[in-house]
């Protein structure tokens, strides 16, 4: 999500981490700074914006020091100000982190009594707060990192440095990303291997827990327990642009693989699973204010609109709220009505799509609550939203959405377990039998992944198509609409999603010998498994070629298909997170293997910001 660059050495430090924070850029991030250690002071530079902005600051009044630690930081704790950017520090220790810790309001409080002072919003500055705390004890840096990572839930990619031991870094990590980079007299370390490539080719990967301490000439592992490690040197041959996709062809490819990941970090922190309930930062509406709510009304255009269309599903199953999935670059042109106690709730990856931007104000002039669910905090929703929900996909640079849309199925759920709870709607027993569901979603998409090898097949199969209908029933229809969508963005390919009851009232006069026909078939309980046979039959009765998306165990349905991708079975109303899964896969590589340009498809923009 964020960048992290250390060096240590003999040439100026300032320069490299510039350099190095540089090839992250592609990342996504809203401030950056740096912390140089030099004759037993500590020099910090940090910017809102752009590079170029913390750039002019190192340039006007340049850090001097061969040791130093850089940040370039994508806000989740805290608006995107110099203050709250990284590094971090405390009582002459400097920290950098990716990650998210859980439990950092009772640490603050817990600091705020012992006389700590804080100087942000974040969730970060509790580290430096905390190594400073064990420094005082006694500990040496290794010890101190070591000693405040164990009171910390959550996760982290941290470096840290301190003025009075100005010649070594202290890395660890915990479920984000670090690696270390190893070069004679000088050494390195960063969350991602662009950041290295123009210094070195040797790297070590840190694993789950390790510790590293890096001077100019030496470097030492540790594990979580404390214990003395070798790790293995890998030789790195990619190119910088393969380096930045992680040795993807393209960012969508890795961002459709990066989904357990975002998933786990939308999760992480929310699910209260001992009580039954979800935590939302900055949450501020009570049971009573919750009882009265009349309607929610939910505003997204595109991929954002198809995860309103799955979400009003879980809302009104759950909550039992009435629900109304508006397109918001329709709402304000129709005179919409907006009854006392509504809420509207905008849905964008970005936060400034400007269609869903005007519906929202234009819900809050006619009276209605509102609510924010996107992916960047600071953006223009969150800053005129009554509430906030955050997905935490981290950067998606793909034009195509894919994590933000799973991202945002896994908010939606959440919110409305939440809504549940408060209502009265979901008891204590039923709310912990749907998080535990909930948190085996990134595990069971992480399963789903591995049909690619299928996926790809069909996609040579179909790659000269000109068309192609999508089918979906219940909550299967709206990853049929958005499985359309992925192929007709990426690929060129004309593609339609509908309804499976729709077929026979229009649709099927397409379907001839040439026409591919994704039919949508995981066992849902609502939907009566004969209905989704017979979609099926119909298709074979006319010639058409179906490629069934199946539980693992399914028999009937993917007797009668021509290529079938089998997932494994999940919850209802979660089955669309692990279901989308192929359709993604099925855009990309019909799309790589037409040649067209996947990342940046043509006369597409990644934020809509003109109506």
């Amino acid at each position: 999500m964020c960048g992290i660059v250390g060096y240590v050495g003999e040439q100026q430090s300032a320069p490299i981490l510039v350099s190095g924070l540089k090839k992250l850029e592609y990342r996504g991030y809203d401030s950056a700074g740096l912390a140089v250690v030099n004759g037993g002071t500590l020099n910090v530079v940090r910017a809102t914006g752009k590079l170029k902005n913390l750039e002019a600051r190192v340039a006007s009044e340049p850090p001097s020091g061969t040791l130093g630690i850089g940040h370039t930081r994508w806000a989740t704790h805290g608006r995107p100000t110099d203050e709250n950017a990284h590094p971090h520090t405390y009582d002459g220790v400097a920290v950098v982190h990716n990650g998210i810790i859980e439990n950092h309001l009772e640490l603050k409080e817990m600091l705020k009594a012992r006389g700590h002072v804080f100087a942000s919003e974040t969730d970060t500055e509790v580290f430096a707060h905390l190594i400073a705390a064990e420094l005082r004890k006694g500990n040496d840096l290794p010890e101190a990192v070591r000693a405040a990572i164990g009171q910390v839930k959550g996760t982290y990619g941290l470096a840290v440095v301190w003025a009075k031991d100005p010649d070594r870094i202290v890395a660890t990590k915990d479920s984000s990303p670090m690696v270390v980079g190893l070069s004679e007299g000088q050494n390195f370390v960063a969350s991602d291997v662009p950041a290295l490539l123009e210094h070195t080719r040797d790297m070590v990967f840190l694993e789950e827990g390790d510790l590293a301490v890096l001077s100019r000439t030496r470097v030492d592992f540790f594990d979580r327990a404390g214990r003395a490690v070798n790790r293995p040197t890998r030789r790195i041959d990619w190119t910088p642009m393969m380096a930045e996709k992680g040795g993807h062809k393209h960012f969508m490819h890795k961002e459709i693989w990066e989904q357990p990941r975002a998933l786990a970090d939308t999760l992480r922190g929310r699910v209260l699973l001992s009580e039954g309930d979800v935590f939302f930062e900055g949450w501020t509406l009570g049971p009573e204010e919750v009882r009265q709510l009349s309607r929610i009304t939910l505003l997204a255009c595109g991929t954002s609109w198809h995860s309103g269309l799955a979400g009003r599903a879980m809302i009104e199953a759950l909550a039992r709220i009435p629900v109304d999935v508006e397109l918001a670059s329709e709402f304000r042109y129709r005179d919409p009505l907006i009854e006392p106690g509504q809420l509207a709730v905008a849905i964008s990856q970005s936060g400034e799509t400007l269609d869903t931007l005007c519906a929202l104000r234009e819900a809050k002039a006619r009276g209605a609550r509102t609510m924010a669910l996107c992916n960047v905090v600071g953006s223009a929703m969150t800053r005129e939203a009554d509430l906030t929900v955050l997905t935490n996909a981290g950067p998606e640079i793909g034009v195509a959405s894919t994590k933000a849309f799973t991202t945002q199925l896994a908010a939606l759920y959440l919110l409305a377990v939440k809504l549940g709870r408060l209502r009265g709607t979901l008891d204590v027993g039923r709310a912990q039998e749907l998080l535990t569901h909930l948190t085996e979603i990134p595990k069971r998409v992480e399963e789903a992944l591995h049909c690619e090898g299928a996926v790809k097949q069909i996609a040579r199969t179909y790659q000269a198509s000109q068309d192609f209908l999508f089918l979906g029933r219940g909550p299967m229809y709206p990853v049929a609409l958005e499985g359309a969508l992925k192929l007709k963005e990426i690929s060129y390919i004309h593609a339609e999603g509908y309804a499976g009851g729709e077929m026979k009232h229009g649709p099927i006069a397409l379907i001839d010998e040439k026409l591919p026909v994704v039919v949508l078939a995981p066992r849902e309980p609502k939907v009566p498994y004969e209905k989704i046979v017979g979609n099926v039959e119909e298709v074979r009765a006319r010639g058409g070629k179906v490629i069934a998306v199946v539980d693992e165990d399914d028999t009937a349905v993917s007797s009668l298909a021509d290529d079938v991708i089998r997932l494994p079975a999940s919850s209802a109303l979660l089955g669309t997170i692990v279901t989308v899964v192929p359709l993604q896969l099925l855009a990309y590589h019909v799309a790589d293997l037409r040649g067209t340009d996947v990342d940046q498809p043509r006369n597409l923009a990644k934020s809509v910001t003109v109506e």
